[in-house]
């Protein structure tokens, strides 16, 4: 790989340890996948910040790299429980003391203690073919796709250590060549009516097929999906698959300004049978939930407005959390919407999810109306999932 002289200087550690560790990380990946040089990045989102999913020695890890700062606007991926109350999720003490040292760790770094998966929708929002370095799997997608920026799927070290240099390698989805389309999707089914799962059935079915490669969705558009929609298409893609980037006729950015696809690629249809199996493969048991999770991805504020409509003058069986960002769930307070879903015997649960919070040491059956919930639940978890729409669950 190229270097600059600065770079030169820092890979010698005249700039530092850590900044020279950071260096190393990334020249390594770049000489993996053949990068040229490093480029300059505008922002980052880091994961790896459950105490949960990292341990002592991710705890150990991020209290070393604390000593420096980060260089470039950089928010954080989910922790593993509401940061203010987290008494009343049940979490145990010594989980909550070591996942305030990991939040405590990242906010002598200067990253946003921003805990969510979204960051798109509290301000993180990368414009058109800007280079970023994202870790978070569902906000990639969203971000290469819906929004037309550009990065790789990064790792927690690598998204960190861009942060801390402010660069990437350049290499994967920052290259013209990589974003285009490597097979056409075409659906034949149709959508019920305020039913949000089906574009999370569609994406299970798709990122089964593609595992790393680039869709291009023929026909979505005239499903009328909401950002929402493509939100939650692209968290279960990323989950059942490894789906960092794809394109939908007349919705993406990309292909409304060049050409991503060649007719001669390989092309799939997806039917209402297919469609079928996805919903049942899904569904893991069909007893009585006792968790009903709503926000993975983390909700935007519509989400939580629907979901008070609903439960208006409702009473639930199951305890329910909705997970959102701290942003989103401050709006859902003024709004009212905050008390009518606590009425309802729901919480508004800001910081975490279900995924990555130890929801597995109170409950064992939990419903959900998200597509990579139900992928990851099953194995992080220990779950029996209950996937169905928000009005199907709470019915």
């Amino acid at each position: 790989m190229y270097l600059t002289k600065e770079e030169e200087r820092i890979l010698d550690g005249e700039y530092g340890e850590i900044k020279q560790k950071c260096l190393e990380l990334l020249v390594k990946l770049g000489e993996i996948y053949g990068a040229e040089r490093l480029i300059n990045i505008s922002s980052a989102q880091i994961s790896g910040v459950s105490y949960k999913t990292i341990g002592d020695i991710g705890l150990e890890f991020l209290e070393d790299f604390s000593k420096e700062k980060v260089a470039v606007y950089s928010t954080l991926n989910p922790a593993g429980m509401d940061l203010d109350n987290w008494k009343e999720l049940k979490i145990k003490e010594d989980f909550a003391e070591k996942q305030l040292r990991i939040i405590e760790a990242f906010k002598r770094m200067g990253v946003e203690i921003s805990c969510t998966c979204t960051p798109y929708l509290t301000g993180n929002i990368p414009s058109f073919s800007e280079h970023i370095a994202w870790a978070e799997s569902s906000a990639v997608s969203f971000a290469n796709s819906v929004l037309g920026a550009r990065t790789n799927r990064e790792g927690a070290q690598s998204a960190l250590a861009s942060a801390i240099l402010g660069k990437t390698p350049y290499y994967g989805y920052h290259l013209d060549e990589n974003r285009m389309a490597d097979f056409i999707v075409k659906i034949d089914a149709e959508k019920n009516n305020n039913d949000e799962t089906f574009f999370s059935a569609v994406g299970y079915i798709v990122g089964e097929i593609a595992k790393n490669r680039v869709p291009y969705f023929k026909d979505l558009y005239k499903y009328n999906p909401s950002k929402d929609d493509l939100k939650s298409l692209c968290a279960v893609m990323a989950a059942s698959g490894g789906v960092a980037l794809y394109h939908a006729e007349n919705i993406t950015p990309e292909c409304k300004v060049k050409n991503v696809v060649d007719d001669k690629v390989e092309k799939i249809e997806i039917d209402k049978k297919e469609i079928k199996d996805a919903y049942d493969r899904l569904n893991t048991t069909d007893e009585e939930p006792e968790l009903i999770c709503i926000g993975c991805p983390h909700c935007s504020i519509r989400e939580i407005k629907e979901i008070a409509e609903i439960l208006k003058d409702k009473k639930l069986k199951a305890d329910l959390w909705v997970c959102c960002s701290l942003h989103v769930k401050s709006i859902s307070d003024r709004m009212g919407f905050t008390k009518i879903i606590e009425k309802a015997n729901g919480k508004v649960v800001k910081d975490t999810c279900m995924v990555v919070s130890p929801i597995e040491d109170n409950y064992k059956i939990v419903a959900t109306n998200s597509g990579k919930a139900a992928v990851y639940l099953p194995s992080f978890c220990k779950s029996e999932v209950i996937f169905k729409s928000i009005r199907e669950l709470i019915k």
